[in-house]
């Protein structure tokens, strides 16, 4: 393998010129997409750079994945109708995963008699039109057969975690963000992946000073 040198690493880095403007354009949409919507009114202003959305709908977004990470699932599921109806009516999937998130909830709370009818009712039907819903939905009751999850596998214990609210939320999140034709990831994370992919096919050719950048697991692995 070849060896490149700190010193010429760097010297190269500095080569690379990236303007302002360019930088303050991935932070607007990093702010966006995540739904600060303070902070992106505040550097929009002082940036003096458009946002890509209207600024309300950054709050929509946020009132939505706040109820979703606080468990209240029909309020999110409400808030996505009022917002655009057209999203559920539209993705099976999407309004499979807020059904599912709200069966947790049930199983969360202790109200099984509730959990059981509502997986009966709402749930049950969907399981039979998809083999993917009904791997997930008997995934989810069996949530029933542990009193302590602690228990349980992981696989499913995880279903009680505040990641799984999580990745709800942002699959919500997405959803409305492509419904505003909008990008449904950050593009800076999607530069870290292809930083960590360039990495990984010089590193075949050559010995030389790695970017150690710490990230979120979820979004993207170095």
């Amino acid at each position: 393998k070849a060896t490149i040198r700190k010193e010429e690493w760097d010297n190269r880095l500095h080569e690379v010129q990236i303007s302002k403007e360019d930088l303050n354009r991935l932070v607007m949409d990093y702010l966006v997409i995540e739904g600060y919507k303070s902070a992106a009114e505040e550097f929009s202003q002082e940036a003096n750079i458009a946002p890509t959305v209207d600024f309300e709908s950054i709050e929509s977004r946020m009132v939505i994945r706040q109820a979703l990470q606080r468990g209240d699932v029909e309020d999110a599921i409400t808030r996505v109708n009022d917002l655009n109806p057209e999203i559920l009516d539209t993705n099976a999937a999407l309004y499979f995963r807020l059904q599912q998130q709200k069966l947790i909830e049930y199983i969360r709370a202790g109200r099984i008699n509730e959990a059981l009818e509502f997986a009966q009712e709402e749930l049950a039907p969907r399981g039979e039109e998809s083999p993917e819903f009904l791997a997930e939905l008997e995934r989810t009751m069996s949530l029933l057969a542990f009193e302590n999850t602690t228990n349980a596998p992981p696989a499913i214990a995880d279903l009680l975690s505040p990641a799984q609210r999580m990745k709800t939320a942002g699959e919500v999140n997405a959803a409305i963000l492509d419904s505003l034709s909008q990008g449904k990831e950050v593009k800076l994370v999607a530069l870290l992946k292809l930083l960590c992919w360039g990495e990984s096919l010089l590193e075949e050719k050559a010995e030389f000073p790695k970017v150690h950048i710490q990230v979120d697991p979820r979004s993207t692995r170095c």
